[in-house]
C-alpha cells in the first residue's frame, strides 16, 4: 500500500526519462488522443487560476500529485486475457488497469477507449487476445512531488486523463482527471471561506467614523456633528438648508 503520508518526503527524479517518453507516445502511430484536450485545457485553467487566487490570499498555493493520487493501483498482467482485463475493471470500478510485465514493471495501460476501439470495433474475440495486444505503451508518468497543474498541463499536452505515479522505479499510483477535478470544489471553498474571514477582518479593523465638532462655516453655531460640504464644514441644519438650495 503507497499513501500520501509514506511520499511526504519525496526527493524529485530525473526528468531526462520522462521526456522521452512523452516524444514516443508523441510519434507512436497511435495518435494522441484528441477527445479529452478541451477538457484537460480547461482543467488546467481551473487549477492554475485556484493556485494563483490561493497563493494571493497567503493559502499554501501547490498541491501535489501525491495529495490525490489514487493507491494501490489495479494492475494486470501482460499475458492475461482482455477477457479478464474488462472484468478486472467492472471488478474495481474503474476505467483503466495498469499492464505489468514478468517483474511487475509497468509497461502500459488500457483503458475503455482502448477495449472499444481495439477490440469491439474489429469484432475481435476478447478471449483470443492478451492484454499486451491491446494496451496503449508506453506508460506516461510523474513523480509524486510534481505539481497538480504539472500534471494536469501534461494530461493536456498529451491528450490523456491517466499518469501513472513512479517513485524509485516502482509504480506507486495513478492520478487521473477525475481525481484532480474532484478536488476542485474543495479549492473554491477554501478561497470562498479564506476571502469571507479576511473581509470579517477588515471590517473589524477598520477605524470608526468620528463625526466632527466645532462651529458651522455657515451659521457660526457650535456642532458636535459637523460634515464636510465641497470644502466648508456645515452644521446638520445648514447642511439640510444647503441641500434643499441646490
Amino acid at each position: 500500500h503507497f499513501s500520501f503520508w509514506h511520499t511526504r518526503q519525496l526527493c524529485t527524479p530525473c526528468m531526462h526519462a520522462q521526456d522521452k517518453e512523452e516524444t514516443s507516445i508523441l510519434q507512436n502511430e497511435e495518435k494522441p488522443r484528441k477527445s479529452s484536450g478541451s477538457f484537460n485545457n480547461s482543467l488546467v485553467n481551473v487549477i492554475s487560476e485556484c493556485s494563483c487566487t490561493m497563493a494571493e490570499m497567503g493559502i499554501r498555493a501547490k498541491m501535489f500529485v501525491k495529495d490525490v493520487m489514487s493507491s494501490p493501483t489495479i494492475t494486470i498482467d501482460e499475458e492475461a486475457s482482455v477477457h479478464n482485463v474488462a472484468q478486472r475493471m467492472e471488478k474495481y470500478k474503474v476505467g483503466g488497469v495498469i499492464v505489468t510485465g514478468k517483474q511487475g514493471k509497468p509497461l502500459g495501460i488500457i483503458t475503455e477507449r482502448d477495449l472499444v476501439i481495439r477490440v469491439l470495433a474489429k469484432s475481435s474475440r476478447p478471449s483470443k487476445l492478451n492484454a499486451k495486444q491491446v494496451m496503449t505503451s508506453p506508460l506516461i508518468t510523474v513523480n509524486p512531488d510534481e505539481t497538480l497543474s504539472e500534471a494536469a498541463r501534461r494530461m493536456s499536452r498529451l491528450n490523456i486523463r491517466r499518469l501513472g505515479v513512479m517513485y524509485k522505479g516502482n509504480l506507486a499510483g495513478v492520478i487521473t482527471s477525475k481525481d484532480i477535478l474532484a478536488i476542485t470544489p474543495e479549492l473554491i471553498a477554501i478561497i470562498q471561506e479564506q476571502a469571507r474571514i479576511q473581509g470579517e477582518t477588515a471590517i473589524e479593523e477598520a477605524p470608526e467614523y468620528s463625526p466632527l465638532t466645532g462651529h458651522c462655516d455657515r451659521c457660526g453655531r457650535w456642532s458636535d456633528t459637523l460634515e464636510e460640504v465641497e470644502g466648508s464644514f456645515l452644521c446638520v441644519e445648514c447642511k439640510a438648508e444647503f441641500g434643499a438650495k441646490y
